[in-house]
């Protein structure tokens, strides 16, 4: 036998050797990895209501913020409306998928907002949800409509004016899920919600002002 099919035979069996090492120590991982983690809590309607309401409270946001980028004539405006399209956007994608992961439906099948009190809390100053379904601080379909009919700087302060109410509204929601949630996840989530709007609601507050408008 030549030294080199014999260099060739030993190179292979070391990379077979080695391929095996590496998946016997995935398959390791795989199987201790449990057993080092706490099981994961029950999801409570907390945690449920939480996902699905903020779900339908952000798809409005979204919708919004996805006109400003098609109707805004300011730049800034376009680029806040882009950073809340893609944050939010990103966010009911989690929340949707916690809520698949749970065998729980999309949305709400009871009362908006029950979840607040459901664990015996109040509803740390959000306020009932308003007629026709709407949750604190969302806009109306004549106001989407009128939104939808602006262009110009009208569009850009009536998009702010009404996004910044949206943020409002919703900031009661996040405080009591980061407050209140069992799932970490969640709570994290909701923190995260509380930070970001509170920064964009400061960011759009001075934006009317620059524009000589004040908040709805």
């Amino acid at each position: 036998m030549t030294a080199r099919p014999m260099a060739a035979r030993i190179f292979v069996a070391v990379a077979a050797a080695l391929a095996l090492l590496l998946l016997g120590a995935a398959l390791g991982l795989l199987i201790r990895v449990p057993s080092f983690d706490r099981a994961e809590p029950a999801p409570t309607p907390v945690d449920i209501g939480f996902a699905q309401d903020m779900s339908a409270h952000h798809q409005q946001a979204v919708t919004m913020a996805t006109l400003a980028r098609e109707h805004a004539t300011d730049p800034a405006v376009q680029q806040l409306a882009f950073d809340i399209e893609t944050n939010q956007r990103d966010q009911i994608g989690r929340m949707q998928g916690w809520l698949g992961l749970w065998n729980q439906p999309a949305q709400a099948t009871g009362p908006l907002m029950e979840w607040m009190t459901a664990e015996g809390h109040d509803h740390g100053g959000a306020g009932p949800a308003r007629s026709g379904g709407l949750m604190p601080g969302m806009a109306s379909s004549a106001e989407m409509a009128r939104l939808q009919g602006l262009r110009g700087p009208d569009f850009d302060v009536y998009f702010l004016q009404l996004m910044l109410r949206h943020h409002e509204g919703g900031a009661p929601m996040a405080d009591y899920g980061a407050r209140h949630a069992t799932i970490p996840a969640v709570r994290e989530l909701a923190r995260n919600m509380l930070g970001s709007q509170t920064t964009e609601s400061e960011l759009m507050r001075s934006m009317l002002v620059q524009r000589g408008a004040q908040p709805l």
